[in-house]
Protein backbone atom coordinates (compact mmCIF):
# COMPACT_ATOMS: atom_id res chain seq x y z
CA UNK A 1 0.00 0.00 0.00
CA UNK A 2 2.63 1.82 0.63
CA UNK A 3 4.61 1.55 -2.63
CA UNK A 4 1.21 2.35 -4.23
CA UNK A 5 0.45 5.92 -2.69
CA UNK A 6 4.08 6.93 -3.15
CA UNK A 7 3.46 5.85 -6.89
CA UNK A 8 0.05 7.81 -6.95
CA UNK A 9 2.11 10.96 -5.10
CA UNK A 10 5.45 10.99 -7.29
CA UNK A 11 3.21 10.69 -10.48
CA UNK A 12 0.57 13.39 -9.39
CA UNK A 13 4.23 15.59 -8.65
CA UNK A 14 5.43 14.71 -12.08
CA UNK A 15 2.17 16.04 -13.87
CA UNK A 16 2.27 19.50 -11.78
CA UNK A 17 5.52 20.10 -12.65
CA UNK A 18 5.42 19.55 -16.62
CA UNK A 19 1.83 21.72 -16.19
CA UNK A 20 3.97 24.22 -14.74
CA UNK A 21 7.10 23.71 -17.12
CA UNK A 22 4.95 25.13 -20.38
CA UNK A 23 6.17 29.11 -20.42
CA UNK A 24 3.39 32.10 -21.58
CA UNK A 25 4.47 33.34 -24.82
CA UNK A 26 4.70 37.18 -24.92
CA UNK A 27 2.06 38.84 -27.67
CA UNK A 28 4.88 39.73 -29.55
CA UNK A 29 5.63 35.71 -29.50
CA UNK A 30 2.45 34.52 -29.63
CA UNK A 31 1.58 36.71 -33.17
CA UNK A 32 4.85 35.50 -34.78
CA UNK A 33 3.06 31.76 -34.29
CA UNK A 34 0.11 32.69 -35.20
CA UNK A 35 1.22 34.71 -38.53
CA UNK A 36 3.08 31.04 -39.74
CA UNK A 37 -0.07 29.18 -39.22
CA UNK A 38 -2.44 31.60 -41.20
CA UNK A 39 -0.09 32.42 -43.92
CA UNK A 40 -0.30 28.83 -44.86
CA UNK A 41 -3.66 29.24 -47.74
CA UNK A 42 -4.48 25.41 -47.54
CA UNK A 43 -5.72 26.40 -43.80
CA UNK A 44 -8.81 28.16 -44.53
CA UNK A 45 -10.07 25.57 -47.50
CA UNK A 46 -13.01 23.56 -46.62
CA UNK A 47 -13.29 21.32 -43.53
CA UNK A 48 -10.00 20.15 -44.08
CA UNK A 49 -8.04 23.30 -43.96
CA UNK A 50 -10.76 24.49 -40.87
CA UNK A 51 -9.20 21.52 -39.18
CA UNK A 52 -6.06 21.99 -39.84
CA UNK A 53 -6.32 25.56 -38.72
CA UNK A 54 -7.65 24.62 -35.36
CA UNK A 55 -5.20 21.75 -34.57
CA UNK A 56 -2.40 24.52 -35.55
CA UNK A 57 -3.83 26.91 -33.18
CA UNK A 58 -4.53 24.64 -30.68
CA UNK A 59 -0.96 23.83 -28.83
CA UNK A 60 -0.32 27.94 -29.41
CA UNK A 61 -3.47 28.86 -27.83
CA UNK A 62 -2.31 26.98 -24.52
CA UNK A 63 0.34 29.29 -23.90
CA UNK A 64 -0.93 32.41 -25.65
CA UNK A 65 -0.20 35.67 -24.20
CA UNK A 66 -3.39 36.81 -22.11
CA UNK A 67 -4.48 39.44 -24.52
CA UNK A 68 -5.02 37.14 -27.31
CA UNK A 69 -5.64 33.45 -25.09
CA UNK A 70 -9.89 34.99 -25.98
CA UNK A 71 -9.71 35.80 -29.57
CA UNK A 72 -8.07 32.06 -29.85
CA UNK A 73 -10.26 30.30 -27.58
CA UNK A 74 -13.23 31.96 -29.74
CA UNK A 75 -11.39 31.18 -33.50
CA UNK A 76 -10.99 27.15 -31.76
CA UNK A 77 -14.36 27.41 -31.16
CA UNK A 78 -15.86 28.62 -34.63
CA UNK A 79 -13.57 26.30 -36.49
CA UNK A 80 -14.04 23.36 -34.47
CA UNK A 81 -17.98 23.53 -35.08
CA UNK A 82 -17.35 24.10 -38.73
CA UNK A 83 -15.26 21.52 -39.35
CA UNK A 84 -18.35 18.98 -37.94
CA UNK A 85 -20.05 16.83 -40.51
CA UNK A 86 -22.93 18.49 -40.09
CA UNK A 87 -22.22 21.74 -38.43
CA UNK A 88 -25.00 23.44 -36.38
CA UNK A 89 -25.65 26.77 -38.13
CA UNK A 90 -27.21 28.41 -35.31
CA UNK A 91 -24.46 28.01 -33.09
CA UNK A 92 -22.36 28.71 -36.14
CA UNK A 93 -24.01 32.38 -36.97
CA UNK A 94 -23.61 32.31 -32.91
CA UNK A 95 -20.19 32.00 -32.95
CA UNK A 96 -19.19 33.84 -35.79
CA UNK A 97 -19.30 37.36 -34.43
CA UNK A 98 -16.82 35.46 -31.59
CA UNK A 99 -14.43 34.57 -34.56
CA UNK A 100 -15.03 38.48 -36.18
CA UNK A 101 -14.08 40.23 -33.33
CA UNK A 102 -10.70 37.29 -32.99
CA UNK A 103 -9.93 38.68 -35.65
CA UNK A 104 -9.72 42.43 -34.71
CA UNK A 105 -8.24 41.64 -31.87
CA UNK A 106 -5.75 39.97 -33.72
CA UNK A 107 -5.09 43.03 -36.46
CA UNK A 108 -4.88 45.35 -32.82
CA UNK A 109 -2.13 43.57 -31.46
CA UNK A 110 -0.47 41.85 -34.27
CA UNK A 111 -0.98 44.03 -37.46
CA UNK A 112 1.64 46.37 -37.16
CA UNK A 113 4.28 43.94 -36.47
Amino acid sequence: MKKLTTALLAAGFVLSASACAAPQLTTAQTCDRIRTVVSNPTNSVGKTGMTRLANQIRPIEAVSSDELRPALQAILEYTDESAKETPDEAKLTELKTGYEQAGSTYSRFCGGQ
